[in-house]
């Protein structure tokens, strides 16, 4: 008689997995959620943007120089939270819970071909510190009144000092972040 059956393993079709693997890896799923919470986040900003950009033209004419960079630099920081946002969203999505399929279309992003949870948390950190940089800017251009008459700021000298501490800091993480991931990626050929 002729053998029917084979192994377990082999008669199973392809990609059918046991139960427990099966719910551990469809648990990546359970991440959806948070990545829809982070477009309804996007479409706010997208709104803050629009306000935003309402109030500077409806006031162009009424700020002073300063007021008109401080909005404009409101600005750019909502562009690139909203960037940051897009980042984690399409680049955590791939990663982590499932792919795409963009290859091929015109508007895939350049990084995402080549994104992986070491390229995503070094982009991240750069998307921070690009963020901090410009929140200090405004608090650099706010501070100027400190100690000034007439005009007040809502900033101290302390308040300043332990902002640009707070980006140093981030700044040195990155570069943390940086170091480490190079490390891992080549490691020294003498050990």
């Amino acid at each position: 008689m002729a053998q029917t059956g084979s192994s377990p393993s082999r008669s199973a079709p392809p990609g059918a997995m046991k139960p427990l693997p099966a719910l551990i890896f469809s648990s990546r799923w359970l991440q959806l959620p948070l990545y829809i919470g982070l477009i309804v986040a996007q479409c706010v900003y997208v709104f803050l943007f629009l306000k935003e950009l309402w109030h500077l033209v409806t006031h162009a004419f009424d700020f002073s120089e300063q007021q008109i960079m401080l909005v404009v630099l409101g600005l750019i920081d909502v562009v690139m939270i909203s960037n940051l946002l897009i980042m984690v969203i399409v680049g955590g999505y791939e990663t982590f819970v499932s792919r795409l399929r963009l290859e091929g279309h015109p508007d895939q992003p350049e990084w995402l071909s080549h994104v992986n949870a070491s390229i995503l948390k070094i982009k991240l950190a750069m998307a921070i510190i690009g963020i901090s940089s410009i929140h200090l800017l405004r608090t650099f251009i706010e501070a100027g009144n400190i100690g000034g008459l007439g005009r007040t700021t809502n900033y101290t000298e302390s308040g300043v000092l332990l902002q640009t501490l707070i980006h140093v800091v981030f700044i040195l993480s990155a570069i943390g972040i940086a170091w480490v991931d190079r490390m891992t990626a080549h490691p020294s050929k003498g050990h």
